[in-house]
């Protein structure tokens, strides 16, 4: 053991097993982050859970022994709380107050002056999701890092669900003629079931096609779906043209969609949805959900009753809607739903507990679920139903999440080799060149 690792409480909320993360070193926790998991517990959502398992967690480890002595752990490593170096001494004219992060990191800066002061100490580091308190370690010659451990894809490795692959102008002659053609005849690499090839011809001329891996990974085949358009609604890009391929596929019940605003997840998955329901028949209902994270996932001080509540969280969805049906007066959507009784509009909070057959179900804004969570939905949908996770990875409002460890993420990863999925990351916008301008830029 040469590190010494002190954890913020952030880290722990994140990722109760986050202990187990740092090999043969020391874990120290300081019992500030026990005050701060304690005043958590009580909470209702993920971040209650994660405090929670983590107290179990803690409690499990007194059978070893006293934990401020410190416990071994099964990894090789040990576990400490610690209950002094709460002294200001060495921030106090920095740092005035003594903020719950501030004890922190005066715990972290006295061990680590501790251990320079022995003739072989330990490097002492501070592992912390939150960036002000790494600032601010640093600018107390501390050594800190984020918790990365929780990543599930690194950097922009994301899987984007298609490749665009440049062949002789013979392979796109033969695949026409026979509708597909063997993967072997592909250029080397790394095929999934159902993922999508873009084959341009490697001269530069103007032939191209669009495949889709078969759900063995032994040829690709030409797309199932060739509608002009759904509900009105038309593909303006290859992407897209993919996105309908998987939505309208009944042999995948899983299908996730990535993209940033207005890109068309929303519109394509509701126009595919509403066709499957109302024209088809495939199921029985329309479910669409989305978290409402932005206060806290609590809509107890809105004005009104729930349909009321909601109305300002799901907007976004009435918005589509009233796009797809082409209503042009007040209340006119609103009379229209309930005269089908096959649309429900909820948020996600409504839905967990669940058993969902025989319905085509929509979760928007699926980047800020969790792993946990998203566990939790996807073991709710029942026989002979279709579920849709779609969202920007780039726009997430939960505080412990970001672009590579959030629910959505983990499950386009997870599932990216299984023939019952189906993935695109839409690319282009089409809401307005405005849109797609913004997206870009800012």
């Amino acid at each position: 053991m040469d590190k010494i690792y002190v954890l913020d409480t952030n880290v722990l909320l994140q990722d109760p097993y986050s202990l187990f993360s740092f090999g043969d070193n020391e874990v120290v926790i300081p019992a500030v982050v026990l005050e701060e998991l304690d005043s958590k517990k009580r909470y209702m959502d993920e971040i209650g859970r994660n405090a929670r398992q983590v107290s179990k967690l803690i409690d499990g480890f007194r059978e070893q022994g006293q934990l401020h002595h410190g416990i071994k752990l099964h990894n090789g490593g040990s576990l400490r709380i610690e209950l002094n170096h709460r002294s200001f001494h060495e921030l106090q004219e920095i740092f005035i107050e003594k903020t719950n992060d501030n004890r922190i990191l005066a715990v972290a800066k006295n061990l680590s002056s501790e251990e320079m002061a022995k003739a072989i100490g330990k490097s002492v580091i501070l592992v912390s999701k939150d960036t002000l308190v790494r600032v601010k370690a640093d600018a107390i010659g501390l050594l800190a890092q984020d918790f990365l451990s929780d990543r599930v894809v690194e950097l922009d490795h994301i899987y984007s669900g298609f490749s665009e692959l440049f062949v002789p102008v013979e392979i796109l002659n033969t695949f026409y003629e026979k509708g597909g053609l063997p993967l072997a005849d592909l250029p080397k690499g790394i095929y999934y079931p159902n993922q999508f090839i873009l084959m341009k011809d490697s001269l530069g001329g103007s032939s191209s096609a669009v495949a889709i891996v078969d759900q063995t990974c032994s040829s690709i085949k030409k797309l199932l779906f060739d509608q002009d358009h759904i509900w009105g609604i038309r593909p303006r890009n290859v992407q897209q043209i993919m996105a309908l391929e998987i939505l309208l596929r009944t042999d995948l019940p899983l299908i996730t969609l990535i993209g940033k605003a207005g890109t068309g997840k929303t519109l394509l998955a509701l126009a595919a949805g509403l066709m499957q329901t109302e024209d088809l028949g495939r199921f029985k209902k329309l479910l669409v959900a989305r978290p409402i994270v932005p206060v806290g996932k609590d809509i107890g001080y809105l004005p009104g009753e729930k349909e009321e509540k909601l109305r300002p969280w799901i907007q976004p969805i009435f918005d589509n809607l009233e796009y797809l049906f082409n209503t042009k007066k007040p209340g006119e959507l609103d009379a229209i739903l309930a005269g089908m009784k096959s649309i429900e509009v909820e948020a996600l909070t409504y839905i967990r507990g669940r058993s969902i057959p025989e319905q085509f179900i929509i979760i928007d804004e699926a980047q800020n679920l969790t792993k946990h969570e998203v566990k939790t939905i996807l073991t709710r949908v029942g026989e002979k139903s279709k579920i849709v996770l779609m969202g920007d990875t780039e726009q997430i409002d939960h505080p412990y999440l970001d672009e590579y460890n959030n629910g959505l993420t983990y499950v386009v990863e997870s599932f990216k080799d299984q023939h019952i999925a189906g993935h695109i990351k839409l690319i282009k916008g089409e809401r307005s060149a405005l849109a797609q301008l913004a997206a870009n830029i800012l």
